[in-house]
């Protein structure tokens, strides 16, 4: 009390002036380029936004900390669960990769054919059939532009429908929700095929599936190619609700890939390709070249073999030329009168240069007949020869020895002959 007894007139002159300037602040407004504001405002909103400012960091620091730090605590387990799921998709991922290149090698080696699409027009939705009961669109594109009827209509999404009907420059497109289209489909993990339809209520269903059958909500619908309009493939949709149906069928909702209700611009499918599948040229091994190892072949002759039918061929067997020629290569007479026998190596493999020319000799001499002339066995000069230890056989000089062929034997090295005295005449 004794404070505003002694400055109660300066506490009344302060509350005065801010009294005064609280007026003054409403009624004058501070004009800028978009609109007027009142002093009081600005002065207001001048006084609060720093603290606000301090609010707003203390909030943003609380929350950095807590996502940074706390929340993260369980990041390096997640992140080793990520990082092996990650091994595991590419584990999948060459498995995978090597199933469709062998799946790749199987059909070039049974010629199957494939469909690609290989010329496409782009078109624009310019308009609706305007009825709940009929579900189609109009594009921009007709006959006068290649367009004919039953052609595929997709987007890079998914498949959208079928041209029904054909105009000059428009076009009416059946959607594959109409309760009247009817689409090829099939599973792509079970493989179970089906045909899918529109329903009075927009939905898309895949029928002709058996109720004994199990198909996973969420799994993949392509198309089959068995509609002939659409190749096989191209996404459809996904599964989501499978119920039982009536008539032994499961009653299997789709959700279509593409969004049929915001069209704009859509892709019609004007030459399809159907071409024979070619092996992927990039792989380690075909399917041609694995069959062509698993089957049996011719083995190879030895090469000792081969030497050995040269020699016997060498020996006679075949023409008396060849006879004369194995005679004269084995008993060529020497400087001394005395004859001297040539190794076997060298009669089988076409003797000694002095060997060759004696038997060339022998064979221009009197091979030709087909007969053999053996030497005198009376006029000898020379003592013979001691080293032979069978048989000799000998022939006059009118007699002939008769060389008679031989089948071709087992390949066995060539025996040496015995030695044979020659005389000269």
């Amino acid at each position: 009390m004794d404070v505003l007894g002694r400055y109660r007139n300066l506490i009344v002159l302060v509350g005065v002036l801010f009294a005064q300037v609280l007026g003054l602040a409403v009624q004058v407004k501070r004009t800028s380029d978009s609109e007027s504001t009142r002093l009081i405002r600005v002065w207001a909103v001048g006084a609060v936004t720093p603290f606000e400012k301090a609010l707003v960091w203390t909030q943003t620091s609380s929350r950095n900390i807590w996502h940074n730090y706390f929340y993260l605590r369980g990041v390096r387990a997640e992140n080793r669960s990520l990082k092996a799921q990650i091994e595991q998709m590419r584990l999948e991922q060459v498995r995978m990769s090597q199933d469709a290149d062998q799946a790749r090698r199987l059909q070039a080696l049974l010629a199957f054919k494939e469909q690609f699409i290989s010329q496409t027009m782009a078109a624009q939705v310019i308009g609706g059939s305007g009825s709940e009961l009929s579900r189609s669109v109009y594009i921009d594109k007709g006959y006068k532009d290649g367009i004919k009827d039953d052609m595929a209509v997709i987007t890079a999404d998914g498949i959208v429908g079928k041209v029904l009907r054909v105009y000059r420059s428009t076009s009416l497109v059946l959607l594959i929700d109409d309760q009247t289209s009817g689409v090829g489909s099939i599973l792509d993990k079970t493989r179970l095929q089906g045909i899918l339809r529109g329903t009075p209520s927009g939905e898309v269903v895949l029928e002709k599936v058996m109720s004994d059958e199990t198909v996973p909500a969420g799994e993949l619908v392509l198309t089959s190619g068995g509609d002939g309009i659409f190749p096989k493939g191209l996404l459809v949709g996904r599964v989501t609700k499978v119920t039982p149906g009536s008539d032994l069928f499961l009653n299997i909702r789709v959700r279509p890939a593409a969004n049929l209700s915001k069209l704009e611009e859509v892709l019609v499918v004007t030459k399809i390709d159907e071409r024979q599948a070619e092996p992927d040229q990039t792989g380690a091994a075909r399917a041609v070249d694995i069959l062509a190892e698993r089957l049996p072949g011719v083995p190879s002759k030895p090469e000792n073999a081969e030497k050995g039918a040269a020699g016997t061929a060498a020996a006679g067997t075949g023409s008396p030329a060849a006879g004369a020629t194995t005679l004269g290569a084995q008993a060529s007479p020497g400087s001394d009168g005395k004859a001297k026998t040539a190794p076997p190596q060298a009669s089988a493999s076409g003797g000694t240069p002095a060997a060759r020319k004696t038997a060339t000799a022998a064979s221009s001499a009197g091979a030709g007949s087909g007969t053999v002339s053996g030497p005198s066995t009376g006029s000898s000069p020379g003592p013979s020869s001691g080293s032979s230890s069978g048989p000799r056989t000998t022939a006059t000089g009118t007699d002939a020895v008769k060389v008679s062929p031989k089948p071709v034997k087992t390949a066995v090295a060539p025996k040496p002959q015995p030695a044979v005295e020659d005389s000269p005449h």
